[in-house]
C-alpha cells in the first residue's frame, strides 16, 4: 500500500487525520491535472473539492489495482468530464467565469514560482488538450506510461505516440517564443 492508500484505510477506519493527509498530497497536484480538461482553476477546484467530498461521502472501495494516485485522478477526470457536461447542457457561461479568467494567469503565477516552469507550462497550454495531459501526467505527476494509459483510457502505445508527438509540439511552441529546453 503506498502512503494514499494508507491514508485512505486510516479515514475509512475513522481516523478523520487520513482525509486531512489526502487533501494535503494531492490537491494541488490535481488541481493542476483538472484544468488541463476545464481551462478555469476555480472550476478545477470545484472538481477537485468535490471528488475528496465522493471520497468522503460515498466511500468508494480502493482495490488496489493500480496506485492510489492513478485511482484518485481517474476519479477527478470523472467528476470533471461530468461537470463539463452538465455546463454544456446548460450552454451558459457564468459571469464568475469571466471575472476569473483575468484572475487565472495570477494564480498560476504564484503557484508555479520559477520563471522556468511558468514558460514551459504556458507553452504546454497553447498544446491540444490530449498533449497537455499527457505532459502533465508523466512530467509533473510522475506517472508511468501504464497509469497515464489508465488515468486517460488509452493504451501504452497510444500513450507513447502522444508523449512523442507533444514533446515535438511543446519544443516547437517554446521555439516560437525564442526559448529553447533541452531536456525534451
Amino acid at each position: 500500500m503506498d502512503n494514499g492508500a494508507s491514508s485512505y484505510r486510516r479515514f475509512l477506519d475513522g481516523d478523520d487525520y487520513g482525509m486531512e493527509e489526502l487533501i494535503r498530497d494531492y490537491k494541488d497536484g490535481l488541481v493542476l491535472y483538472l484544468n488541463s480538461y476545464l481551462n478555469d482553476f476555480s472550476s478545477a477546484e470545484d472538481c477537485v473539492q468535490d471528488t475528496f467530498i465522493k471520497l468522503a461521502v460515498k466511500k468508494p472501495k480502493y482495490r488496489g489495482g493500480s496506485s492510489f494516485k492513478t485511482w484518485l485522478y481517474t476519479i477527478g477526470r470523472n467528476t470533471a468530464l461530468s461537470y463539463l457536461r452538465k455546463r454544456k447542457r446548460k450552454n451558459d457561461i457564468l459571469i464568475d467565469e469571466c471575472r476569473m479568467i483575468a484572475a487565472e494567469a495570477d494564480l498560476e503565477r504564484d503557484y508555479l514560482k520559477e520563471e522556468r516552469k511558468i514558460t514551459v507550462r504556458k507553452a504546454i497550454r497553447r498544446l491540444k488538450t490530449e498533449y497537455q495531459q499527457v505532459l502533465y501526467l508523466t512530467y509533473f505527476e510522475g506517472f508511468s506510461y501504464a497509469e497515464a494509459a489508465e488515468v486517460m483510457k488509452k493504451s501504452g502505445k497510444q500513450i507513447e505516440n502522444l508523449l512523442y508527438n507533444a514533446r515535438k509540439a511543446l519544443r516547437s511552441e517554446l521555439e516560437k517564443d525564442g526559448d529553447s529546453y533541452e531536456e525534451l
